[in-house]
């Protein structure tokens, strides 16, 4: 297809086929992404034990640091380069690619360099005990080359479909979960390097997929691509980047500090068992919202670019369908953290006392997870249409402005099951916030439909 048209079907093509063929490719990768994730903690949990997951789960604050950097740039890239495409200004969507590949590579020399000086003082900040700190140490040594990669494949992704090549985003994941299915058996299992080698598979798999997205870029042939003069770092480009990558970025920089708290928490109340047992559960609840995500990464150019082409009918459409599709796959998480909780946990563990611990945890904490979808829907809705202050708003809502409050209050009273109680709470809260920043944002684009009619 001729990059011209590419950008035609977004202003033409059938919403709900726009929005299959957007979502599909975004599902695919967001998921196969999650798969790094898993992948690391099946054959983690299986080969070096309960205690390794707990050391991993320690990690997961870190790994949220780097995503914020990377959405920073990269979400606020992708939702800017849909807008000004749809405005038919194809030299601004180049500049935004530019200053985006500079300042990826400024962000990520700074906290990789960061964690590497203070790697211990790190971990113990996020929660750490004697037993999990050697792992979780393991694992950050050999992971921390691989962010850089992440990010310079995960965030350009965002732009890559922005510009109409969502299957191309889609095998840049392939690529590199592919290569980490076979090499992390072979590094744990084969050349019995236990948790390190989990990570250093990751790392080979991310660089071969960066190295995929950037020939992308290269490429002449692409809709937008590296050219001479759209490295110099402007304010102009920079700040309408950074405003509307603020949210994604602030969700998961909160994510850090509430897992440290998490991490912390959980283990006053119940150890190390209930700190990988909080491991699992968020890696399965994590698999649901990287399916949400995906689909909202196919909303993302839709809505942005019919917001800059004042097609206001096109992108509630796809803002309704998308709830939908998202709220139907968290009511499936919900039903199997209630009902099924001790065969997701049979997934990663053999250990019976983790399995113990998560039948116990998920159906209280996912108890109403059905309404995340919403909230997750709704954040990026606001954030493809450049409306910077309501998508922080709504980052912040779920875990700063709730969960955190709740994690204080309620663990003195229920202990460990205080944790758990702040999940679903925190949830319900949210998603009112969100509903009733939806009726006055729709109420908004009502008068603009009004207004584009009589004029």
């Amino acid at each position: 297809m001729q990059p011209q048209n590419r950008l035609n079907e977004l202003d033409k093509a059938p919403i709900g086929k726009l929005l299959f063929k957007y979502s599909l490719p975004s599902v695919v990768g967001m998921v196969v992404m999650s798969l790094y994730n898993i992948i690391d903690r099946m054959f983690i949990g299986q080969g070096v034990g309960p205690d390794a997951i707990a050391g991993l789960a320690i990690t997961f604050p870190v790994m949220n640091i780097s995503a914020a950097f990377g959405v920073l740039i990269g979400g606020g890239a992708g939702a800017r380069t849909s807008i000004v495409l749809g405005q038919g200004k194809k030299r601004t969507a180049e500049l935004i690619l530019g200053n985006s590949l500079v300042m990826t590579l400024v962000f990520g020399t700074f906290y990789i360099g960061l964690f590497a000086i203070f790697m211990d003082e790190v971990l113990i900040l996020f929660g750490a005990s004697k037993t999990s700190l050697p792992y979780a140490r393991d694992f950050m040594m050999y992971i921390l080359p691989g962010l850089m990669f992440n990010n310079l494949t995960f965030s350009f992704c965002n732009i890559m479909r922005a510009t109409g090549y969502p299957k191309k985003a889609m095998w840049a994941n392939f690529i590199g979960a592919g290569m980490n299915v076979i090499l992390a058996p072979i590094f744990i299992f084969g050349l019995k390097w236990g948790i390190k080698g989990a990570a250093i598979a990751t790392d080979l798999s991310m660089l071969v997929s960066m190295i995929y997205v950037q020939l992308h870029f290269f490429s002449p042939k692409s809709e937008i691509h590296y050219s001479r003069g759209i490295y110099r770092l402007s304010a102009e480009i920079l700040l309408p980047i950074i405003a509307v990558g603020a949210a994604p970025c602030i969700v998961n920089t909160a994510g850090c500090v509430i897992n440290a708290i998490l991490n912390n928490t959980v283990y006053k109340h119940g150890g190390d068992s209930s700190v990988a047992a909080m491991g699992v559960l968020m890696t399965f609840s994590q698999l649901a919202i990287m399916f949400v995500i995906g689909v909202c990464m196919g909303m993302q150019p839709i809505v942005g670019f019919n917001y800059g082409a004042k097609r206001f009918d096109r992108l509630k459409r796809a803002y309704w369908l998308t709830v939908a599709v998202s709220t139907f796959v968290c009511f499936l998480a919900t039903i199997a953290s209630v009902f099924f909780p001790r065969y997701v946990a049979m997934i990663f563990t053999t250990d019976s006392t983790l399995i113990a611990a998560c039948e116990h945890a998920m159906p209280i904490a996912n108890i109403v997870f059905w309404i995340a979808g919403f909230q997750i829907v709704t954040t990026n809705f606001f954030q493809s249409l450049g409306e910077a202050g309501k998508s922080i708003f709504m980052s912040l809502s779920r875990q700063v402005i709730f969960l955190l409050p709740f994690l204080l209050i309620l663990p003195p009273i229920f202990k460990l099951d205080g944790v758990w109680y702040s999940f679903p709470v925190s949830d319900l809260l949210a998603s009112l916030i969100g509903l009733v920043l939806l009726i006055i944002e729709m109420r908004k684009i009502n008068r603009l439909v009004a207004t584009s009619q009589v004029s």
